[in-house]
């Protein structure tokens, strides 16, 4: 008997289960020279979509970027699920998030000689840090102005009543 071993990751706006269910009939319906195909799935997370990013945030990122790197920043989709950033969503809907890191032809992401270029690492580290600092730029604006939504301006949703 051969076993294999399948991880996939899935677009953010599918369903894992329906996903799943979808997966198991193709591998299963029409296995490979009569082969006996059973699939069983160990477990299955839900993607996450980023909400569309406020203008400091943005702002923030191209600054940072054009200080740090010399150019402006880069947006992409990685397409693939990060299961803990789906979890980040769900709990705080209104929340921006900042999903970055270095990773190159070379890095290995993941794996037993994973590599990552130190100095990349240390611009990215200064954007982040130009990324906080611009989160409480805005966060102070907004409560010396007295916006109603001074809270929600710096943390996406109303902060829990302690």
């Amino acid at each position: 008997m051969t076993t294999i071993k399948l991880s996939l990751r899935i677009p953010p706006m599918v369903d894992a289960a329906v996903a799943t269910k979808a997966l198991k009939s193709a591998l299963e319906r029409h296995p490979p020279s009569g082969a006996d195909v059973r699939f069983v799935a160990d477990k299955g997370a839900a993607g996450w979509n980023a909400p569309p990013l406020a203008g400091w945030l943005e702002a923030a990122c191209e600054a940072a970027s054009k200080t740090h790197f010399g150019k402006g920043a880069v947006w992409m989709g990685e397409g693939g699920t990060i299961p803990f950033m789906g979890m980040l969503g769900e709990k705080f809907p209104q929340a921006q998030f900042m999903v970055t890191g270095v990773l190159g032809p070379a890095s290995n992401a993941h794996g037993p000689n994973e590599f990552l270029h130190i100095p990349c690492a240390k611009r990215l580290t200064a954007c982040v840090a130009h990324v906080l600092d611009a989160h409480y730029q805005h966060s102070a604006r907004a409560a010396r102005e007295g916006s109603d939504t001074a809270s929600v301006a710096a943390w996406g949703s109303p902060p829990p009543s302690v």
